[in-house]
């Protein structure tokens, strides 16, 4: 519920101004980070939402997907991303919108009427907060839609056209550290606050983490996101990532630099599942302690490809699947098989980083940084590392989310620069408090395990005839 949203952000505002003891006239500005691909569709001329807002992971799309390929993209999913970076997917704003268009009345009659606004959840937002006085998006969220051309900043009319999403529909793409408009008066306890910072959630995290050309960050949330910045330079990927944005700070005319992507959709959801649906734990921070209670996954491989795998193998036909079960098998070893699940999908990730940017430019992947909730599992962490044969680095922080929305509203206010980001003197030293964690087993069982995991996905792939959609 788009208006549910908008209600929950005015509330936890005004719950953390109240905690703070400030005022609207003591806050310099706010900065908001977003899930990015969410799309929500509204009248312009009274802020109506029109439907709910479609998440990110929804997969209603998918039979549109493959009629859109095969009619549009002449079987080649990747004809748009030599422009935008992207290929069709679920995944991505512009097939959302698409289906929005088709599937709901509402919708088309808005555009008809001249009265469309589409947007990610950042764009919904600031439209709401500042009364319809501005109709942006960030350009991070705006990389993440299809629509936008990565080497203009600007949308691709031939792309637009091709999706049927009208020009006029779309907000005006702005950097993600600007003043963007204010909350208006009529927002009790918020008016005349500045919004000053737009910047999609794993970009933030990326910027929270302070990571420079040639280093990378993963979050653990949801489903796993690795980010590796490569500067201004814009890297074609050939081995299953995205080419997006990874920030533009303090106006249009700004620099803008890039990243690399590689997104997985099931990472600590698969350790809700084991408590929602398994009932294997009562919290999920207990899948540590019953993770550690066995010395490995037994031979067990999890592959929670619950909606399909995304990067760097892109396959919508596959679905979950455990294998490897023996009677000795208990759920330790299902708990300890979903950790390496999570850490695998990263390693595939991070393996296509490397060839992409072995290709492209100079830089190499030395470590590892993370945040996110599930990074607190030091477990987790420890078989990362020994995943990826790299040191993982964890901050004392790891909301960094919030740090890299924090960072782009001060520079957008003028409070900061995007150097003194990345000049250490200028942060709180809680930030350079890191726990390192360094790899414990050999490159022989790194590998024997790394070539498990590969054989169980295999038997992942095919399986969506046979498995039940959801209602």
């Amino acid at each position: 519920d788009a208006n549910e949203i908008f209600e929950n952000v005015c509330a936890a505002m005004r719950a953390a101004m109240g905690a703070a003891s400030v005022g609207a006239g003591d806050v310099a500005c706010v900065g908001m980070t977003n899930q990015r691909e969410t799309t929500v569709a509204w009248r312009r001329s009274d802020a109506t939402a029109l439907c709910d807002a479609v998440v990110w992971l929804d997969t209603r799309t998918k039979n549109m997907c493959e009629e859109f390929v095969r009619d549009v993209c002449e079987g080649d999913a990747k004809k748009f991303a030599p422009v935008c970076g992207l290929p069709v997917s679920t995944y991505f704003s512009a097939m959302k919108m698409r289906w929005l268009l088709r599937h709901c009345e509402a919708v088309r009659e808005a555009r008809d009427a001249g009265d469309l606004c589409f947007g990610t959840i950042e764009s919904w937002l600031v439209y709401r907060l500042t009364n319809g006085k501005s109709f942006i998006t960030g350009v991070t969220n705006a990389s993440r839609t299809m629509l936008m051309r990565l080497d203009t900043l600007q949308w691709g009319d031939k792309i637009c056209a091709a999706f049927d999403v009208p020009l006029e529909a779309l907000p005006k793409i702005v950097s993600c550290a600007e003043e963007f408009g204010r909350i208006d008066a009529s927002i009790d306890r918020l008016g005349g606050i500045a919004i000053t910072g737009c910047i999609g959630d794993q970009q933030s995290a990326t910027l929270g983490q302070r990571c420079n050309a040639g280093e990378a960050k993963n979050t653990y949330g949801t489903g796993c996101f690795m980010l590796l910045n490569t500067g201004s330079t814009i890297v074609p990927s050939k081995n299953g990532l995205l080419t997006t944005m990874a920030w533009q700070l303090g106006g249009v005319d700004k620099k803008p630099m890039y990243a690399l992507e590689g997104s997985v959709a099931i990472a600590g959801a698969v350790v809700h599942w084991l408590r929602d649906n398994l009932g294997l734990i009562t919290n999920a921070s207990d899948i540590e302690a019953l993770a550690r209670g066995v010395k490995d996954a037994a031979g067990v491989s999890f592959v929670p490809a619950f909606s399909g795998l995304f990067a760097p193998r892109w396959r919508d036909d596959a679905r979950g699947v455990i294998v490897g079960l023996t009677q000795y098998v208990n759920k330790g070893h299902i708990a300890r098989a979903a950790l390496d699940a999570i850490a695998f999908q990263s390693r595939d990730v991070l393996e296509a980083m490397r060839q992409d940017i072995a290709e492209a430019t100079s830089h190499q992947l030395l470590t590892l940084k993370v945040d996110g909730g599930a990074s607190a599992n030091n477990l987790l962490m420890q078989i990362q590392s020994d995943v990826l044969g790299l040191t993982v680095i964890r901050p004392a922080d790891v909301e960094t989310t919030a740090r890299g929305a924090a960072y782009a509203a001060a520079v957008g206010a003028g409070l900061m620069t995007e150097d003194d980001i990345f000049r250490d003197n200028k942060l709180s030293s809680t930030q350079d408090e890191t726990i390192d964690f360094t790899p414990k087993t050999s490159h022989a069982d790194r590998e024997r395990d790394y070539a498990r995991w590969n054989a169980a996905v295999e038997r992942s792939y095919n399986l969506v005839e046979s498995a039940p959609e959801c209602g």
